[in-house]
């Protein structure tokens, strides 16, 4: 019997690998779509596993684009016979792969399905050993198709029947192992069919009536979709119990989940993107010893968290109140980390955000940075990569001890109390028709002595910090657009809206109307 074309799509945007997934109906034509890469680099680790015959692939992509990737597969499979994607301005690239043995291309803009299906079908016929075999089913889907179709949110035609008589049971739920932790050690699961072979084995076991699929999901997750009887559901939860025991002797990094049952099939995306995967992110927030997360299992989550007082903070760290301010933050993060439905990308972000802010204030308080303006984005990184919520937490902790050395260096100038009363005095009552005079008045000093006192103890002389100071403001101000540029003026303690114009260009480099424009898309002064 003839074997199916086997195909592999190689591109960075996840809408064209999923149009160009669902714009045939592959398995009827004699082709077997085997998988789908980012980039370049992805594409030719597949390739060494999969063995496919044709491989569509994006010219311009991150990591290693397709001329790259083009001249790597005919040197490495000659066998292998490549398409390009291309858009209408990368025809010199499209040229440069033609002398690398690539058998057609597509332009983007003009793709369609019987354009797609003729390339294809010709490029099948110029693989010796090949022959396309087609569906004898009258173009109905395979069952993998119809579970690809319905995870990647398309509408499938098939009616009740058909799904009645393959999924024979009442309920539908997901069981899957999170592998991204022992792939961060260079330990490709998902690649080895040990981890599919010993789910199927258990299932078999304990489920013999339950009817089950392995799912095309993201690299660093296997995941299954059971079809079983209501009744059987303690069962998969024992189930999910002996993969987890099988895996922490191993693999300790590895988490189980087992999803919300369903009744509707049509209803897959919404259980897996919008449930299953959510349910999973909760690990990074549960303790690191729960290896299994079960829906009906999951305890109450705390209360939600209020929002963090950054400008309270921020008042803190300029009174030099850090073991206050320090306190609060990690109270705030702390909560958080209690609370497993914690968004996981708001969390990091979060606490990256501080670490930034936190640099920008201590720098203000004429505190020497440098050290730690460098180590910030060491910070960044780790904490993009961090897997568990104390991970990102002990993060936190080394920066703030970072911080704190900082602070305890700056030593005397530090400590001048006269010099932080006069800058808190200032940010308090910017926005007031403030003088050196009335400074001086205030704090009862002489006004030619505080010029100079200002200046031998400050980076900058009074009014360079008054002005920048309420150009901060301005620009805060001017993000929302419920203000005119004219009242903001008002608003900061400019009497004459022109000199305000003046000052804040000469600080931000732009205009208020164009900064404004920047980050409103609006203009209305």
């Amino acid at each position: 019997m003839a074997i199916s074309c086997r195909v592999l799509i190689v591109d960075d945007e996840l809408l064209v690998r999923q149009g160009i997934k669902h714009l045939l109906n592959w398995e009827h034509e004699g082709f077997q779509i085997v998988g789908e890469a980012s980039n370049g680099k992805e594409a030719l680790e597949l390739i060494e596993r999969l063995e496919p015959h044709i491989v569509i692939t994006d010219i311009v992509m991150p990591v290693m684009g397709g001329e790259e990737l083009t001249r790597a597969i005919k040197t490495r499979f000659p066998q292998i016979e490549v398409i390009i994607l291309s858009s209408f301005g990368e025809f010199d690239y499209v040229r440069s792969t033609f002398q690398s043995g690539v058998a057609d291309y597509i332009l983007k803009p003009k793709l369609e399905a019987f354009q797609l299906l003729d390339i294809v079908k010709r490029t099948a016929q110029k693989i010796p050993s090949l022959k396309l075999v087609e569906s004898e089913d009258e173009g109905g889907l395979s069952i993998h198709a119809m579970l690809d179709k319905l995870l990647s949110g398309y509408e499938v035609d098939a009616n009740d029947a058909i799904i009645a008589e393959a999924f024979p049971n009442n309920k539908y739920q997901l069981l899957g192992a999170d592998l991204k932790q022992i792939q961060t050690k260079g330990i490709d699961g998902n690649g080895n069919p040990q981890w599919l072979d010993r789910m199927k084995a258990e299932l078999e076991a304990e489920l013999p009536q339950a009817v089950y699929f392995h799912l095309p999901t993201e690299s660093n997750m296997v995941v299954m979709l059971i079809n079983l009887d209501s009744s059987e559901m303690a069962a998969l939860t024992n189930t999910a119990r002996k993969l987890a025991a099988w895996t922490i002797a191993q693999f300790p990094g590895i988490g189980w989940t087992v999803g919300e049952s369903f009744s509707d099939l049509r209803q897959l995306a919404l259980y897996y993107k919008d449930r299953f995967l959510k349910m999973n992110a909760y690990r990074f927030f549960l303790p690191e010893s729960q290896h299994l997360i079960v829906y009906n299992e999951l305890s109450k989550s705390t209360d939600e968290i209020q929002s963090f007082n950054m400008n309270h903070f921020t008042e803190l760290m300029n009174r030099r109140q850090f073991v206050d301010a320090f306190g609060k933050l990690l109270e705030h993060v702390n909560g958080l980390a209690r609370n497993y439905k914690t968004d996981v990308f708001e969390f990091k972000s979060f606490v990256s955000n501080v670490i930034f802010n936190i640099t920008i204030l201590l720098g203000r308080l004429e505190s020497d940075i440098k050290k730690l303006e460098e180590s910030k984005y060491k910070y960044f990184k780790l904490i993009g990569e961090s897997t568990h919520a104390s991970e990102t937490i002990t993060l936190l902790n080394a920066f703030i001890n970072e911080a704190n050395d900082v602070i305890k260096k700056r030593g005397a100038a530090g400590s001048n109390s006269n010099m932080t009363q006069l800058l808190h005095f200032i940010r308090e009552h910017y926005a007031e028709p403030l003088s050196l005079t009335e400074l001086a008045k205030h704090f009862h000093f002489n006004p030619s002595y505080l010029s100079s006192y200002f200046t031998s103890h400050n980076k900058e002389g009074f009014s360079e910090y008054l002005n920048r100071i309420r150009v901060e403001k301005a620009a805060e101000l001017l993000q929302d657009d419920s203000s005119s540029i004219a009242e903001i003026s008002g608003m900061v303690g400019y009497s004459d809206h022109s000199y305000f114009t003046k000052v804040f260009k000469k600080l931000t480099g732009l205009s208020p109307s164009h900064y404004r424009k920047q980050y409103t898309g609006k203009k209305r002064d």
